[in-house]
């Protein structure tokens, strides 16, 4: 029996729950706005010889992304009138991206750059604040068993989604409908995914929200940093995933400049097969998860994924084959994708649900903290000290302080395993 009293499923079953299943559209739904934002806009303004500098500055269109955290209070706070706390941001989010895709296809980046780039910044801040909304629902919704199923759903939608915005966006644009089409295209795509949203339930304990937008801006903080095992869980988001981090920051540069491979060989084998190994790691993360726990999950992902960061030195001093790329990437990014599943679940179980839109957002972006302060400016200087081979050894020795931080305070994420830091009223 789980926290509210319901059956516990169990495996594969668990993905068919009511809470759990429509978050692959939900997920789809947040993903498709991405790529619609970054690579597919630059390649249409790529193509109509937008200068170089100008293609440049459209890299910053995503900040949205990154300052989210921002303005999350706000949908702690309110709500609207439809569908419930976070269904209704959800929804009008949705919607609200859907006309504007629609939109971004009446313009030209020959003609009125600024004006699409005006729009796609105002995509990407409905994007954003969509995945504010998205985040919350899951930690609300999902009952502490399904967690795992419920992070790995959303990562199959999004990924999905990032396909269709990216990969066959391009090909839709090329050989049928034009760059303007595939936008309008893309709109209607996302108005579908949005019955995702009205199949989804609400969840079985309805908080309330904060009073004012101060208490929705304080109180959170307030709340975390009240509880015993705050520093310890904070420090454990900083470094569970630290060593994947290193070990992929300049990964696709290793494959091409030292290892040898071409940009078709990295690219098919990156796009293809990790995606593949990516989403299965997380399926099977999510479903081994409702029989394991999420101590003994994220203690074991997490040493899958310091071990599988052993395929890259194997890549570094093996010879040059492409099966053996391929077999390092694969099992690296099936390994990441279970260590993702667990780790999200953790944030979930972490955020109360009167402020999990806040500190869920918070929460995810101190987890980028690793990858874009640590790894990103650290990762070459090592490498020029150390040479490749002795590089990716590093990084499994760099995964150990997360794992052992997380076997000597256990007892804190069994507590959170248990619910006793999320709401019940």
């Amino acid at each position: 029996m789980d926290s509210t009293g319901s059956k516990r499923p169990s495996d594969n079953r668990v993905y068919f729950s009511r809470r759990v299943a429509p978050l692959l559209l939900v997920g789809f739904a947040s993903g498709l706005p991405l790529a619609l934002t970054g690579g597919t806009l630059q390649a249409w303004a790529t193509q109509q010889n937008v200068s170089l500098q100008d293609i440049g500055l459209l890299t910053l269109v995503g900040t949205a992304y990154t300052l989210k955290f921002l303005w999350s209070p706000l949908v702690d706070r309110f709500a609207a009138p439809w569908l419930g706390r976070r269904r209704g941001w959800m929804l009008a989010m949705q919607w609200t991206l859907a006309l504007a895709l629609m939109a971004m296809g009446t313009l030209e980046p020959q003609n009125n750059l600024s004006g699409l780039a005006a729009l796609a910044v105002f995509v990407a801040f409905c994007s954003a604040t969509q995945d504010i909304a998205i985040d919350a629902y899951r930690s609300d919704v999902l009952h502490k068993n399904e967690r795992g199923a419920g992070a790995a759903l959303s990562v199959l939608g999004y990924r999905l989604a990032m396909l269709v915005s990216g990969g066959l966006a391009l090909i839709l644009a090329d050989n049928w409908l034009g760059w303007g089409g595939m936008y309008v295209c893309m709109g209607l795509i996302m108005f579908i995914a949005s019955f995702g949203t009205f199949l989804a339930p609400e969840p079985d304990v309805i908080s309330k929200p904060p009073i004012s937008l101060a208490d929705a801006v304080i109180e959170p903080l307030k709340e975390f940093f009240s509880r015993p095992e705050a520093i310890t869980v904070l420090t454990l988001i900083v470094l569970y995933k630290l060593g994947d981090a290193f070990a992929g920051a300049l990964s696709t540069t290793f494959l091409l400049r030292e290892a040898g491979y071409t940009a078709t060989e990295v690219g098919t084998v990156n796009k293809l097969l990790g995606l593949a190994a990516t989403i299965l790691g997380a399926l099977a993360g999510g479903s081994l998860m409702a029989r394991l726990g999420l101590y003994r999950s994220l203690f074991l992902f997490g040493l899958l994924q310091a071990v599988s960061n052993l395929g890259f030195w194997v890549i570094s001093v093996g010879p040059h084959q492409v099966w053996l790329m391929a077999a390092g990437i694969g099992i690296e990014n099936l390994c990441g994708g279970m260590g993702t599943a667990a780790f999200v679940a953790l944030l979930m179980g972490l955020c109360k649900r009167e402020f999990s839109a806040t500190q869920f957002a918070l929460l995810s972006a101190l987890s980028a903290v690793g990858r874009t302060y640590l790894a990103g400016p650290l990762t070459p200087p090592i490498v020029e000290y150390a040479g490749w081979p002795h590089f990716f050894l590093f990084t499994v020795v760099i995964a150990l302080p997360g794992l052992l931080l997380l076997y000597w305070r256990r007892r804190d994420i069994d507590k959170i395993d248990m619910g006793q830091n999320v709401a019940k009223s």
